[in-house]
């Protein structure tokens, strides 16, 4: 065990942050740390090395454990280039391979001959073992990784954005290799492709990592254990996200029952009681002394703790729009250098869209480019009949940040009255005084849920999104997925979030350079063309061999996904058998497990036939 935490309280003022953090790691365990927004989880993570105390508990960290924190801030010599910044983790090695360039300068003229061999020859020994040699391997694949193009790493770090520079830090970490990472949002300021070499990266990491993170898929793909802060408590699941909110739910299902069940049991006894006192005669007083000593016997329940007040989000448009919604035609785009090419593509009603693509590639501009916020080089943009768009701008920009959350919401929405105002601001969670906090104050988070508010407020029937789930805690992504869901319009959205994408989307359009490529279904469908892809392309040899094992793979591909089809298919039918067995239908526990299962084979199923369908196209 490298790390032991036990009954950890924090207190800032009288409000306690943190009451009862109780956990252990092991020297390759991968936990990750959720909870709501301010439920103490970076506090947990700047205790657990030292850069803040704690009130009560004990914490213990073995004598030789490294810990590496990926901090926000950035401290870095600006006047080192980028890749110089990168080999300060090595500074040791490279001051010993420094010595030994310098001995094998004097090799050749020095009188002193057998003392410079012996102290080289260790040194070359201290350099194998630590990998010295792999250095700047080790660097170039952090630097790609991390999506630093070869022609900056020699650039000052003073070039670099906030953003950038955070993955500096995040890669002088990587390479620092400690006992145990730290890790707050790391997937913040990285595209897609970085983050899948991140996932990669840290599922080989060979030791202990502790990760604070909203992003679901992340979550599922690099740790084996979840940590719940709620309450300024914290509870372990040894599973993977989904799970994990099933038992939760259950859980407190459960709990929930038991809860009530025993303040009806609890009221039922007090009834009699006072019944029986009623009569006011000796035989029944004794009665009912002794009711009152059962009760006070009786095992309370503790009231299951209160779940932080959900965001209420309901999005519904004002009017119906055509059926072709938008027409993007060979649209091309450029400021100081080409961004984009050929993009075409057409949305229509009910489409729920995810637009992908590496950062820099253009798509919030294309948004802009819909909005008529810019002009195009060439090409054409066509808005359907009917349509009214609603747009979510990741920057908030949309905000006066010198007005108060009530007059932003009062001065978009002039028609609305004050109860009006203050009912919407309630269901956002802005309540009592909060609504006369100005915007200037407020976290990305609580931005975010102002800038949904007026996009709910809007009534649009097409919705334009630019990362609407970032600054959002769990929580409320799960609702703002709901919402989504149940909207009855249309969806076109950009996110770095592959959870809310495979939920959301029922169409991805895969953005580069000179188009999109366009695939029907969700993220997981994506991944697995992808997959499919890729492996044409590893096996193909020549452009015969090329054909001939694509059309093998194909149906090897086709006839294990309908063997897949016809197993689900015969699972289903034997599940929903057992719904109609009197044990099942009795045992209220079994019955929602059995139908669980069915909605989680049924949605297999339609994500296999989809697949199928493709195939067969």
């Amino acid at each position: 065990m490298i790390l032991s935490c036990s009954s950890l309280t924090k207190l800032y003022g009288d409000q306690e942050v943190l009451k009862n953090i109780t956990f252990n790691i092991e020297a390759k365990d991968k936990l990750a740390v959720i909870g709501e927004n301010g439920a103490g989880k970076s506090t947990l993570l700047k205790i657990l090395q030292n850069e803040e105390s704690y009130d009560s508990g004990t914490l213990s960290i073995a004598g030789d454990v490294t810990i590496g924190y990926l901090s926000q801030d950035h401290n870095f010599d600006l006047s080192l280039s980028i890749y110089e910044t990168l080999e300060s983790p090595y500074k040791n090695l490279k001051n010993i391979e420094k010595r030994m360039r310098y001995l094998e300068t004097q090799m050749t003229h020095s009188d002193h001959l057998d003392s410079i061999m012996k102290e080289y020859d260790a040194l070359t020994v201290r350099f194998e073992e630590s990998d010295g040699y792999t250095i700047e391997s080790n660097i170039k694949g952090i630097l790609n990784g991390l999506g630093f193009q070869k022609d900056i790493w020699y650039q000052p770090v003073s070039i670099l954005s906030g953003g950038q520079k955070t993955r500096i830090i995040l890669g002088q970490l990587l390479l620092s290799e400690p006992d145990l990472l730290l890790l707050d949002e790391p997937t913040n300021h990285l595209d897609l492709e970085a983050i899948e070499w991140l996932e990669n990266y840290l599922k080989s990491y060979p030791k202990a990592i502790i990760v604070v993170s909203h992003d679901r898929y992340f979550i599922d793909q690099v740790t084996d254990s979840i940590m719940e802060i709620e309450n300024g408590k914290s509870r372990i699941y040894h599973c993977h996200y989904n799970e994990y909110a099933q038992i939760k739910k259950h859980n407190r299902d459960i709990d929930l029952k038991h809860y009530l069940n025993n303040q009806k049991e609890i009221k039922k006894m007090q009834q009699s009681i006072d019944t029986l006192k009623s009569f006011n005669r000796e035989k029944q007083l004794k009665r009912a002394h002794s009711k009152e000593k059962a009760l006070e016997r009786m095992q309370k329940t503790e009231k299951p703790n209160s779940l932080p007040s959900p965001i209420h989000i309901s999005f519904q448009p004002e009017i119906e729009s055509g059926y072709d919604v938008l027409k993007v035609k060979d649209l091309s785009m450029s400021f100081t250098h080409p961004l984009f090419d050929h993009i075409s593509f057409e949305v229509k009603r009910n489409d729920r869209i995810a637009l992908l693509g590496p950062n820099g590639i253009g798509k919030t501009t294309l948004f802009h480019l819909i909005l008529k916020d810019l002009i195009p080089d060439s090409g054409h943009i066509h808005l359907g009949v009917k349509v009214t768009i609603g747009y979510y701008d990741q920057e908030h920009s949309s905000l006066n940040i010198n007005n108060t959350i009530f007059d932003e919401i009062s001065n978009s929405f002039p028609k609305m009255n004050n109860t009006q105002i203050r009912n919407i601001c309630a269901a956002f969670l802005f309540k009592g005084e909060d609504v006369f906090k100005t915007i200037d104050i407020l976290s990305g988070g609580e931005k975010g849920r102002i800038v949904l508010m007026k996009l709910l407020l809007n009534k649009a029937n097409f919705l334009i999104l630019d990362e609407p789930t970032n600054h959002l805690d769990i929580q409320s992504k799960e609702v703002l997925e709901d919402a989504l869901l149940d909207f009855d319009g249309t969806i076109l959205f950009i996110s770095h979030d592959r959870y809310f994408i495979n939920k959301i989307a029922t169409k991805i359009l895969d953005m580069s350079e000179h188009g999109v490529d366009e695939y029907n279904g969700n993220y997981s469908y994506y991944l697995e063309h992808l997959k499919i892809k890729s492996e044409q392309k590893e096996t193909a040899v020549s452009q015969s061999k090329i054909v001939n094992q694509a059309d093998r793979a194909l149906k090897n591909k086709l006839k294990k996904v309908e063997n897949e089809i016809s197993s689900l298919e015969n699972t289903i039918k034997e599940k929903e058998a057992l719904l109609e067995e009197e044990e099942i239908i009795n045992d209220y526990k079994k019955y929602n497990e059995c139908t669980d299962t069915i909605e989680q084979l049924n949605n297999e199923l339609e994500e296999k036939l989809l697949l199928w369908e493709e195939l067969n196209s």
